[in-house]
């Protein structure tokens, strides 16, 4: 297939270019910039301009596409509520493209839009329309497409590692340098759920391959990494000690991370691996905190 993805040079996107390629796909990269260009060349795929400031631009590119990934995100937090309103804009013109065809068009999420209310591990089948994390817009923008009959599944992240990044962890070694301690809230039993950069890659080919339309799956290797753990390994890599910080304190010690560092979000991937025959094999999201270098 011919594949129009956005967020082409990101971190997820930069490992996805390479899987699709090797599986034997065309790849149309988006970029905004020069230096991206050039990162697309080099990794075998085509060059589109465009930006999630404009949607109407990456109109075009999707047009031309047998398939479309959508992973482009912007990751400033501060502005979250924002940044996902944009999302469902950019969701909503990707799909303009596609009408009157079933090309698939994959977007993405978070793992958190399929928990439960008992605190059970976050489900694929489990849709809240009222979620109130704003990332929900996301996943209501891809309903709307399907109500309109375009073929949309959705691919719920959880934190994304490598050892050298590791999604929103990544933020908090910057806290912990600036605060002199790795912290987390209360007794640390809060749980996040991990993927390895290789596994996510793999997976996202794997869902548009398939292009079941309607479809939910999570990029889950690890059902839940606590808070404590996450937090003595950044201790150890940065020599500093771990430490609690009651809940109450948390927004003065973590700033705009404080939405995020006491959520207890375990999520499950059984079904994903049973639908896709998909089983992670990349390592734990310590074992590449462990190996990360913080100097």
């Amino acid at each position: 297939m011919r594949i129009f993805l956005t967020g082409a040079t990101g971190f997820i996107g930069s490992a996805l270019v390479t899987e699709l390629i090797r599986a034997g796909h065309q790849v149309l990269g988006m970029t905004r910039s020069d230096a991206g260009a050039q990162t697309l060349e080099k990794a075998g795929a085509e060059v589109y301009r465009g930006t999630l400031e404009e949607p109407d631009s990456l109109v075009a590119g999707a047009a031309q596409a047998d398939a479309v990934i959508h992973t482009a995100f912007d990751h400033d937090f501060s502005r979250f509520v924002e940044n996902c309103e944009k999302d469902k804009r950019v969701i909503a013109a990707l799909g303009s493209a596609l009408e009157g065809s079933d090309r698939p068009l994959v977007i993405t999420s978070g793992t958190g839009m399929g928990g439960g209310a008992h605190g059970e591990a976050a489900s694929e089948d489990v849709f809240n329309a009222s979620h109130p994390n704003p990332r929900i817009a996301s996943e209501l923008a891809g309903h709307a497409l399907l109500d309109a009959g375009i073929n949309v599944s959705v691919v719920r992240l959880p934190q994304v590692h490598n050892p050298f990044k590791q999604g929103l962890i990544t933020p908090l070694v910057e806290v912990a340098r600036k605060k002199g301690v790795s912290a987390y809230v209360g007794d640390g039993q809060n749980r996040w759920p991990a993927g390895h950069l290789s596994d996510v890659a793999r997976l996202y080919r794997l869902v548009v391959e398939k292009g079941e339309r309607g479809a939910r799956y999570h990029a889950v290797g690890e059902e839940g990494v606590s808070s404590r753990e996450i937090a003595e390994s950044l201790g150890r890599g940065l020599k500093l000690p771990a430490v609690s910080v009651a809940p109450e304190e948390a927004a003065a010690h973590f700033g705009w991370m404080a939405m995020f560092v006491g959520l207890d979000m375990p999520a499950s991937s059984a079904l994903t691996q049973a639908r896709l025959d998909w089983h992670p094999t990349g390592p734990t999201l310590i074992a590449d905190l462990d190996e990360a270098r913080y100097i």
